[in-house]
Order: C-alpha cells, then sequence, then structure tokens
C-alpha cells in the first residue's frame, strides 16, 4: 500500500507540519525520508525520498533553495521539507515556494520546535505498517492474478479485510520495459545503473499517479521488467479513459532521449475476480502486438486485434505452430541466418496492401531489391501471392508468428 505526501501531514503528533506549495502533487509515494547534507541532491537520490533540508552543516541560500527544488522535481522526489527557525533557515523565500508551486513539488514547512527524531520515527514507523499492509494487498492481486484463489468464501473474506473492493468490472495492463542492453551500450555501467533505477521508479511513480486518478487503485505488481496493474473497467466509457490515460502514461515516459522505452498492453474487461488470469493472458498478448509494431504508439488493446481472440481460443498451441510452419517454415527456417529479412520484407509487403512501391519505401530499399527479395519468398513459400486464400494465410501466420512467446514456432527443417 502506498504512502504519500499527504498521509505524513496526516500522522499523529506532526501537526506542526504545514504544506506550504505544491500541493498538485501531495499524492507522490514516499519510499523513505533523506536527510539532505549536500549542496546538491541530485547524486543521492532514486526518487520517491522526502528530502530534509536543514541548513546545519550546509548553508541554504535562496539560490541553494530553488536549485533543490528543480532537483527533486528532476529526480522525482516525492517532496521537500525544510526546517526553519531562527537559526539556520529563518524562512522560505517566495521565489522558492513559487518554483515548487510551478513543478508541482510538495514543499513542507517544519519549525525546529518539532525535533527531527520525532518526524523521521513517525514517518519510518508509518512507511514499516504501510509496506507490511501493501505487501499483504499485493499478494493477494498476485494470487488472483495467477489463478490461484478461486473459493470464493476464501476470496471475500481476504478481500474483506484488507480493504479490497473486488465487485466492480476489471481490466488488466502490463506496462513493459525495453532498451535496458542499449542503455548499458551506450554508457558506463555505474551511470546506466543509476539511470536505469530512476526509470524504473518514474514507472512506477506514475503508473501510481495514473492509477490513483481512476480511483481506489489496487497494488501494482511488479515482476522483473514489467508492472501488472488492475483497473476498474465497469462499461465502454471507463474502458476508452482506461486507454486515454495509459496512452498518456506511455507518451510521459517515453518522451526523453534515453533508450529505455516502455509499452503497454490491455486487456478486454474481467467481469469477475476470477476472470482475471484470462484478463493477464490477454494484456501479455496486446503487449507482444504493441512491441512488434511500434508504430501502435506502444499501446495494443486485446480487442483490437480481431483474429487474435479466435487463436487465443484454441488451446492446442501445436496447431497454431503446425499453421506456422506450413504457411511460412522454409521461410522463417531461411531467415533463422539471415536476421529475419525476407520476413520483415514480406510483413512490409502486406501491410502496404501488395503496393511495392509503398513496401519498398517502408523498408528504405530499392523497388529492385523488393522484386527479387518477393521472388525469393515465393520460391521458398510455394505461396501464389496474388491469391486471396494464401494472402489470409499468410497474415495469419504472419500474426502468430510475431505474437507467439519466443517470436520463433518450432520451425521444421526442410528435409
Amino acid at each position: 500500500m502506498s504512502f504519500s505526501v499527504r498521509d505524513v501531514l496526516l500522522l499523529p503528533r506532526l501537526e506542526a507540519l504545514r504544506l506550504r506549495a505544491g500541493q498538485a502533487g501531495e499524492q507522490q509515494t514516499v519510499r523513505w525520508p533523506y536527510v539532505a547534507e549536500n549542496e546538491s541532491i541530485s547524486a543521492w537520490v532514486l526518487g520517491g525520498e522526502l528530502v530534509f533540508v536543514t541548513g546545519i552543516n550546509q548553508p541554504r541560500d535562496e539560490a541553494n533553495l530553488r536549485q533543490l527544488v528543480r532537483e527533486a522535481h528532476e529526480r522525482r522526489c516525492a517532496g521537500i521539507v525544510i526546517l526553519t527557525g531562527p537559526l539556520y533557515i529563518r524562512h522560505i523565500p517566495d521565489s522558492v515556494l513559487a518554483e515548487a508551486e510551478r513543478l508541482g513539488v510538495p514543499l513542507i514547512e517544519q519549525p525546529y520546535e518539532l525535533p527531527m527524531i520525532a518526524v523521521t520515527e513517525a514517518i519510518g514507523s508509518a512507511l514499516v505498517q504501510a509496506q507490511l499492509l501493501g505487501s499483504t494487498r499485493q499478494q493477494l492481486i498476485e494470487q488472483l492474478l495467477d489463478g490461484n484463489l478461486t473459493d470464493a468464501t476464501v476470496l471475500a473474506h481476504r478481500a474483506n479485510r484488507l480493504a479490497i473492493d473486488l465487485r466492480p468490472a476489471r481490466q488488466v495492463v502490463v506496462v513493459q520495459l525495453t532498451g535496458t542492453a542499449a542503455l548499458f551500450r551506450s554508457m558506463a555501467p555505474e551511470m546506466a545503473e543509476a539511470l536505469l533505477q530512476a526509470f524504473r521508479q518514474g514507472v512506477l511513480q506514475h503508473l501510481t499517479a495514473s492509477l490513483q486518478a481512476l480511483g481506489p487503485p489496487l497494488p501494482v505488481v511488479s515482476q522483473a521488467e514489467q508492472w501488472i496493474a488492475v483497473l476498474p473497467a465497469e462499461g465502454p466509457a471507463a474502458l476508452a479513459r482506461n486507454r486515454v490515460t495509459v496512452e498518456q502514461l506511455l507518451h510521459t515516459l517515453n518522451a526523453t532521449d534515453s533508450p529505455l522505452r516502455v509499452f503497454a498492453g490491455l486487456s478486454s474487461a474481467c467481469p469477475r475476480p476470477t476472470d482475471l488470469p484470462r484478463g493477464l493472458g490477454q494484456a501479455r498478448q496486446a503487449l507482444m502486438a504493441a512491441q512488434s509494431f511500434p508504430e501502435r504508439l506502444g499501446l495494443c488493446c486485446f480487442e483490437e486485434l480481431g483474429v487474435l481472440e479466435l487463436l487465443v481460443a484454441i488451446r492446442d498451441r501445436s496447431l497454431l505452430d503446425r499453421f506456422v510452419n506450413a504457411t511460412l517454415g522454409p521461410l522463417l527456417h531461411h531467415d533463422m541466418g539471415h536476421h529475419a529479412v525476407l520476413t520483415q520484407t514480406l510483413e512490409a509487403w502486406m501491410h502496404a496492401n501488395g503496393n511495392l512501391v509503398a513496401a519498398a519505401q517502408r523498408l528504405g530499399v530499392h523497388r529492385n531489391t523488393l522484386n527479387y527479395r518477393m521472388q525469393q519468398i515465393q520460391t521458398l513459400t510455394g505461396l501464389d501471392l496474388d491469391d486471396a486464400q494464401h494472402r489470409l494465410n499468410i497474415a495469419v501466420a504472419l500474426m502468430i508468428w510475431r505474437l507467439s512467446t519466443h517470436n520463433t514456432p518450432d520451425i521444421q527443417h526442410p528435409a
């Protein structure tokens, strides 16, 4: 369960804390308190910290306080607490308050009469309690997603005890981080690791904020480079709102020059809690499509996949693999040693609806090169590209191949 800046302000014995600016960010999640003892905080925070500025060991003038507000915003800190009194920082300058308000950084004033030990102890204890409750709530969501909790009586009891309302219909979204290898190839390991951790924290913070805007949020489940969230989805309007919310999330997270990028897949609506495993599978199928076709803005909904919904209903995966092998097997086998050049060519040709000029432009090759590749494809597959049924088979086989878990169904090598 997340613990926000607003929750800090509501803690018993901390009534003397005053939110002076940045109210727009008071729902930001606090991961832990951090006392700033250097001129800059950029190198010492990863995101989510509630930064305490005392002025005791490091003098703080107006310019430095504004700098700390900007750095807290850039490093996605939860907020800043400035201690004020007659000895060190007498008051918070108006320009500092204005900067915090402009950037949406919660800025709290703490009088020196309120002991620091009392504040950090109260926050630390509340964080531990929130983490314990959050961990238990997250376990319940994980069990639902995995299909490991199906007894209605047990489920109702646990959900009620953890204040989780499972009555509304839900929609599953899976967010996937990519580009880690490219990041580490582009810079020194230490810097790459710092950027990676900051980006991960940013994903979780932005995703949590997006969920809060949709209503009382359920815990986000983190698995390796994926984040899984369950959204309220009662009615078409809610589904449309969810899509816009995820689009905005991706736009925000991908609006940098970093190699790191996120993609997302959305399931159809899940009317009952026991439908969530199906929803998770759908969201992951949609995610594969989003990654395979980045021109879709990094997002795909399961219901947009059309024929895939029928393919997913085929329980025997070997039937799908046999269809791909029968249609494209020789081509895929050939491309295993040629960087999938011919398969990509066939996809571009299909995407251009058989228009050679448009397909050549899409691939960035000369039309003669494209003609030569298409002749190779026809020779390898024995397919007639002018035949409507053959084109349909190709489209379906390419879809299965693109959306398969490993992108390589069990290809049967030619004899």
